[in-house]
């Protein structure tokens, strides 16, 4: 079976071989910094076993690490790394044409695939894929099988993947890790109570009895909270738990499986906003090296604005109708 687990290790296999690269070059920041995110990310699974027996010391390890990454990113400097000559580059390009776009394309198609049929793929008994991460998996698979269409369609070596991505990632710096960090915070919030304490505030502030009061706490709550934590997943269960289960759904009968829809396409506007959306908004920006870390938010502000404005319209009239 592939499990959740497993894509961790490819995840940090390839983290560590990024490290292995930079410490060959000498870029001592950047093979540390890849170096530490590997050994966390492959010893979570021992991490939250020893947390569950009681063992304190290796959770304070973790914590340790992640300290270190604190410390290592601000001295993680973009410098450069040695690429092949440009006129190369484009000869390949013109000579592969759209072909480049296949093995892309492969990570959603691959994922789709798995995340609908995955469930009945048994072999011998057992299911080829985890039921409870079936999309996860699916899209660790379908970034092996991306990567091996790549080299295919490329007759490049197996190498020149592992190099291409410590370039992308070295490019980005401590930048890579905001999604992952961000996308934890959902939970966190969740747990802490911050869910019930945002129901509480909202409570004092609209007249809960009015579904249309509801419905724009609800939306403003999110892009709120996506502006906040930079990500619709993290902000999501807070506003579920504080105003969409027990305002929405039941005190006005608000289809769940609409409201649930309209609320995280309602978050996204947010993202547009939020320089914490980093691998929307920081991510192009360290890509396309502009000169303003804002140029991106600057040019799609005013859609997210009209985004908002339509889906807090289109929440109020379909979430009470069906």
């Amino acid at each position: 079976m592939l499990t959740i687990e497993q894509a961790y290790w490819l995840i940090a296999l390839f983290l560590a071989g990024a490290a292995w690269l930079n410490l060959r070059d000498r870029r001592w920041s950047h093979a540390a910094f890849w170096g530490v995110l590997a050994a966390l990310i492959a010893g979570g699974k021992f991490v939250l076993t020893a947390t569950a027996a009681h063992h304190a010391l290796p959770a304070q390890v973790a914590g340790i690490g992640v300290i270190a990454l604190a410390a290592l990113s601000p001295r993680m400097m973009r410098g450069h790394i040695l690429e092949r000559d440009e006129a190369e580059r484009e000869a390949d390009a013109l000579r592969l044409g759209h072909r480049l776009f296949g093995p892309a394309l492969l990570i959603p198609l691959v994922t789709l695939l798995v995340a609908l049929f995955g469930a009945y793929i048994v072999v011998d008994g057992v299911h080829l894929f985890d039921k409870t991460r079936m999309t996860l998996t699916g899209l660790a698979l379908s970034c092996v099988v991306a990567l091996i269409a790549a080299l295919w369609v490329t007759r490049a070596r197996p190498g020149a993947g592992l190099a291409e991505g410590r370039r992308l990632l070295d490019t980005l710096g401590w930048a890579a890790l905001l999604p992952l960090t961000l996308a934890a915070l959902g939970g966190v919030f969740a747990a802490t109570g911050v869910g019930t304490a945002v129901a509480d505030v909202v409570r004092m502030l609209i007249p809960v009895r009015s579904a249309l009061a509801c419905v724009i706490a609800f939306g403003f709550g999110m892009v709120l909270f996506t502006v906040i934590m930079g990500n619709a997943f993290a902000a999501f269960p807070v506003l579920m738990a504080g105003v969409g289960i027990p305002l929405l759904i039941h005190l006005h009968g608000a289809n769940p499986a609409i409201l649930g829809a309209m609320g995280m396409v309602t978050g996204y506007c947010g993202t547009l906003f939020t320089p914490m959306a980093a691998n929307f908004n920081i991510v192009p920006v360290a890509l396309l090296e502009l000169p303003n870390q804002n140029d991106v938010i600057r040019a799609q502000w005013r859609t997210g604005a009209i985004l908002l404005i339509v889906n807090l319209v289109l929440m109020y009239l379909l979430v009470f109708r069906f």
